[in-house]
């Protein structure tokens, strides 16, 4: 097993600038009255905190200034208990709301961006990885939830504190501010370096533990593979190396923060002796009281903090804005597949007639090789067509543009008359029932499985559909029949129940034309016998596509459709494919490991 390539950092780039959090904003004024609450909460908290200090003024100039009356102390910090009251509920109210924002906010983004995507077509989801998206719908919301909930509001206090910190202190003692205006920059600047070196660090650290749970997926999900070879001993190495390279990343982390954080006590307190130094000074001689130094001290060091606390967050606020960029991409994602201004309705009641006409094709992640080049192919109503082919002839590209997942870069394909194009892609689709070649199941109950595809219908009518799909009888045997959850994937079944229950779904889905990818390719020998009977009643009056892998499935097909690299190359019936000893004939031989001349007999 190849080592594999590192993957990405599950965080979101850091945007350059802080425009894509208007986003968030505008999800945010969805709901002005909560918007306000926080806010006024927020100046109140601040407002709180700031006034902490200037009680514990009063408590020291007229509180002991008086004599030490203990009337008079009480007094001040009965005033001083009032306002940590104030605090306190401020606070609550303000954690309340702005996290109701921050998860509101959120869930209305998901919302959004999980209609938009359900808009777009297969190709979009071909070029962009689905679990890359999958990522942006869980993380970057995440980390939005988090900016909002969280990241604003302190800055946004931050912002309130350092203003009204700075504002309160020259008001207390002019000099000793610009003392320290000078003094906070040599808070700030070890922060603002080391900050960004321990953020860059912990970004290779998570790197490193992705690449830890990368390993662990892999491995543990090909056990059998590692065992079967004997390469524990390889894997546990591979395993150990990742692990120790994630402890030397975090102790490189540990390193800077030790250091950033010796720095910032040194320089902080050091900071703080030197300014009571100076008012102590100034108390001996009578410039200051001793109120006025300590209150100036304690909101000194508010100020300090929050102008460091300003550094940390407008980080933060960057990598929000980036995972806001990212999630504002999938919200602007049009699709390439979309309903006409003015569709033509499809036909009523439907025939079931599709056609191809000089149809050419290439998918989006291969744009220089053709899947369909001039392909021309009328399958009329109630006919049952069979494709054959190698692997990449073109066969289920046939299905993806009927079903109208691509529209065709040349050439037209019509259904019942209409041009797909024209009509609206949800009418095209409720024309067809699909059977992939295996079985795709939800992580959902039996009866949700199979009435996908016709939402409404009764539980009489799923079990007359299991019934003639042959999973009647695993089914009632199920610990809680239609209501047993099936697990991820259909995991609780084996494959050939879960192609029953697909089959079952297309069934009751009594769709005019049927697609049916090798649709019993799964089933053991009795099985297929079963369902193959029940397609076959089933195809009597419906238009039916089938590709088939195994010929011995299509001999009674009306028409087999031979197809080789985009184009037709044969068609006709069994007998007679087989005398025309071309494509077909060689494709038959080979699986029924026949001489040519025997397939005609």
């Amino acid at each position: 097993m190849a080592d594999p390539a590192p993957e990405k950092s599950s965080l979101p780039p850091k945007a350059k600038s802080l425009g894509p959090l208007l986003m968030i904003w505008r999800a945010a004024t969805q709901y002005p009255t909560q918007v306000a609450i926080a806010f006024l909460a927020l100046i109140t908290t601040a407002g709180a905190t700031l006034a902490i200090p200037a009680g514990l003024k009063l408590v020291v100039d007229r509180g002991f200034a008086g004599g030490g009356d203990p009337e008079q102390i009480a007094r001040w910090f009965r005033y001083l208990g009032l306002i940590v009251v104030v605090l306190a509920i401020a606070t609550a109210i303000r954690f309340y709301f702005v996290s109701w924002l921050g998860e509101r906010v959120v869930a209305d983004i998901r919302k959004q961006v999980q209609q938009n995507l359900l808009r777009l077509s297969p190709g979009f989801f071909e070029e962009n990885s689905p679990r890359e998206i999958s990522s942006r719908m869980t993380a970057d919301t995440t980390l939005i939830e988090q900016v909002v909930g969280t990241t604003v509001s302190v800055a946004l206090r931050n912002v309130l504190m350092a203003i009204g910190g700075t504002i309160y202190l020259y008001y207390l003692a002019p000099t000793l501010t610009i003392g320290l205006v000078i003094a906070i920059p040599l808070v700030v600047l070890p922060i603002v370096i080391f900050g960004r070196r321990v953020r860059n660090v912990s970004r290779t650290s998570q790197d490193r533990v992705a690449d830890v749970g990368s390993m662990v997926s892999e491995v543990l999900g090909s056990m059998k593979v590692v065992q079967a070879f004997g390469q524990e001993e390889r894997e546990r190495s591979r395993f150990a190396d990742a692990v120790e390279q994630v402890f030397d990343t975090a102790k490189r982390r540990i390193l800077l923060r030790a250091i950033m954080t010796s720095l910032i006590i040194f320089v902080v307190f050091g900071s703080i002796v030197l300014l009571m130094w100076r008012g102590a000074v100034g108390v001996s001689t009578g410039a200051i009281t001793g109120g006025t130094i300590a209150a100036f001290v304690l909101v000194g060091g508010l100020v300090a903090g929050s102008f460091a606390a300003l550094t940390e967050v407008y980080g933060d606020l960057l990598r929000g804005a980036g995972a806001a960029s990212r999630l504002n991409e999938l919200l602007r994602e049009e699709p390439a597949i979309a309903a006409p201004a003015r569709p033509i309705a499809l036909p009523e009641p439907p025939r079931g007639q599709i056609a191809f006409e000089n149809v050419g094709f290439r998918y989006p992640t291969r744009p220089e090789t053709p899947a369909l080049e001039d392909f021309t192919l009328t399958v009329s109503p109630s006919e049952t067509v069979a494709l054959v082919g190698p692997s990449g002839a073109g066969k289920s590209t046939i299905f993806q543009l009927a079903e109208r997942f691509y529209d065709p870069h040349e050439g037209t394909i019509k259904l019942d008359g209409v041009p797909l194009t024209k009509a609206d892609p949800q009418a095209v689709r409720d024309r067809f029932a699909f059977v992939p070649q295996e079985g795709v199941l939800f992580a959902a109950s039996a009866r949700d499985n199979i009435r996908y595809g016709a939402w409404d219908s009764s539980d009489d009518a799923i079990w007359e559909a299991a019934r003639a799909a042959h999973a009647e009888d695993f089914l009632q045997h199920l610990p809680n029949g239609l209501d047993t959850f099936l697990g991820e994937s259909g995991a609780r079944l084996s494959g050939g129940q879960r192609q029953r229950m697909a089959i079952a779904r297309a069934l009751l889905r009594d769709a005019p034309i049927l697609l049916l990818d090798e649709a019993t390719s799964a089933l053991d020998a009795e099985s297929e016998h079963a369902v193959q009977q029940a397609l076959d009643a089933l195809m009597e009056h419906r238009t039916t596509l089938v590709i088939a892998h195994r010929l011995a499935t299509v001999r009674a097909a009306d028409r087999i459709v031979v197809m080789e690299e985009g184009r037709i190359v044969e068609q006709g019936t069994h007998a007679q494919l087989a005398e025309a000893g071309g494509l077909y004939a060689r494709l038959a031989a080979l699986q029924f490991d026949e001489p040519q001349s025997a397939l005609v007999k």
